[in-house]
């Protein structure tokens, strides 16, 4: 079995893939601090309410967070005696190599997402996933990341504004009733929820007319559903997006190892 580990700057999601399907995926806050024996602990006892042995093979990781990494690697080592695959590492060979400015690191989620698009919509695409940051990747013709846009996360938005403005509380992101806020949450919630989808549209039309080529939206990350609710610029919102990328990296290095 597999246990495909993509590490967050808020989250870190594991799943767990027995070569045809995935048995389960769990999530957890992302935190340097944690030791391989307490990820072990609580891993071991999801797997077994779950009725899933702790029998893991492989292990691959994709982490934003270079400081989570080492412990990871002691997991896989101690725990599941193997040595984890780390996109972004050299040893990591991906599918299609990105086509970047010189000496550019491109994240290791980017790239992941890169390939689980390609593989499921072919090239000409543009990736949307909302997480810490929204990002926007460009996915050329021949499966090939070529760039595209960091805009700030949708809570990473309200939290600024919550902490630069005194008189602004804390809200939670949801679909307001109307676009004309009748009280203070409700003109935050308006102000971020139609913001963001003003956001995504001007940004993937940006896109579309700099490519001049008819450019296919893949929406991903949590929030992805919530803001596919009103707009039409998404062809289809996936959930285990990187997911099923990490998997497919996992198989190509097996396959030329």
């Amino acid at each position: 079995m597999l246990l495909a580990i993509d590490c967050g700057n808020t989250n870190t999601v594991f799943a767990i893939w027995d070569g045809t399907r995935f048995l389960a995926t769990w999530r957890i806050g992302t935190d340097h601090k944690r030791t391989a024996d307490e990820y072990y602990v609580w891993l071991s006892s999801l797997m077994m309410l779950n009725g899933i042995e702790p029998k893991i093979e492989e292990v691959i990781i994709s982490s934003t967070v270079p400081r989570v990494v080492f412990n990871l690697r002691v997991l896989s080592n101690r725990y599941f005696d193997c040595r984890p695959l780390v996109v972004g590492k050299p040893e990591c060979l991906l599918p299609h190599q990105p086509r970047v400015d010189q000496g550019t690191t491109v994240g290791p989620d980017r790239l992941v997402n890169t390939a689980g698009a390609f593989d499921r919509h072919g090239g000409n695409l543009v990736v949307v996933d909302f997480g810490t940051a929204t990002t926007f990747d460009v996915v050329d013709t021949d499966g090939a990341y070529i760039g595209g846009v960091i805009a700030p996360g949708v809570n990473l938005s309200l939290e600024a504004l919550h902490m630069a403005a005194a008189a602004l509380p804390h809200v939670d992101v949801t679909r307001p009733q109307q676009a004309i806020g009748t009280n203070t949450v409700a003109c935050m919630q308006s102000g971020v929820y139609w913001g963001y989808i003003g956001l995504v549209e001007g940004i993937v039309r940006a896109i579309r007319q700099e490519r001049d080529l008819p450019m296919k939206v893949i929406g991903t990350g949590g929030l992805a559903p919530l803001f596919a609710q009103d707009t039409e610029i998404f062809d289809s919102i996936e959930d285990d997006l990187t997911m099923h990328g990490l998997v497919l990296i996992h198989d190509y290095n097996k396959e030329n190892a």
